[in-house]
């Protein structure tokens, strides 16, 4: 029997870094993902629920999952870094990932903190258009109200909690009001998702469906 989960290690700006790759059910990949855990200063790390939520639905849609351990997190070298190392990582483990899958479409998803960095990592990577892109943004419960989060995607997959009191609906609707972007909002439900996890992997194990097909019908056209 395959192993559905592996565990690799890169070299990054500051050191090693942990990462951790949950496979596609069966055969190769559809696609990749890369999955940003939440605050690594209040206990995020690469195990943390919603992240391996996160993870689990991308394999649902047979992709493969890549989950990695900010610095100073877990067996990753270095130390926090306030958004500014952990956004350089990520943009180096796209690299990586870019050149062992050639032309396999990636998506960005992250929770909290995660979601701060992975919209900083979409916004470098539009910058260099000939390079690796996200082919869509999947944000959970973004820290909005903490960091300075970028404009996304017009496509980007929002999802909040009604009941969360860390990052508060209120702000996320600040900031996602100007951008015109939808918000999935999962009633009930408090800043870590208790209880309501299967609504997170269902939403995006859709969506990442429904971006692969869109894909696969473009490189017919």
């Amino acid at each position: 029997m395959t192993e559905r989960k592996r565990t690799e290690y890169f070299q990054g700006p500051a050191g090693r870094l942990q990462v951790v790759i949950d496979h596609a059910p069966q055969g190769p990949p559809r696609g990749l993902a890369l999955v940003a855990h939440p605050h690594p200063l209040m206990g995020g790390t690469l195990d943390n629920k919603v992240a391996q939520t996160l993870a689990r639905a991308f394999t649902d849609a047979a992709c493969e999952a890549w989950r990695m351990n900010f610095r100073g997190v877990g067996e990753s070298e270095g130390e926090h870094a306030a958004g500014n190392g952990e956004t350089d990582d990520m943009v180096q483990l796209v690299g990586l990932i870019a050149a062992r899958y050639p032309g396999l479409p990636l998506f960005l998803a992250g929770f909290s903190f995660g979601g701060y960095v992975q919209a900083r990592v979409a916004a470098r990577l539009a910058q260099t258009p000939a390079g690796p892109q996200a082919l869509r943004l999947m944000l959970v419960a973004p820290a909005v109200q903490r960091f300075d989060v970028p404009q996304v995607p017009a496509d980007t997959l929002l999802i909040h909690g009604e009941l969360d009191d860390v990052i508060p609906l209120a702000h996320l609707l600040d900031w996602a009001r100007p951008q015109e972007l939808p918000v999935l909002l999962i009633p009930s439900a408090d800043h870590f998702f208790h209880r309501r996890l299967a609504v997170i992997r269902h939403a995006v194990a859709a969506a990442a469906r429904d971006s692969l097909a869109e894909f696969a019908a473009s490189r017919r056209t």
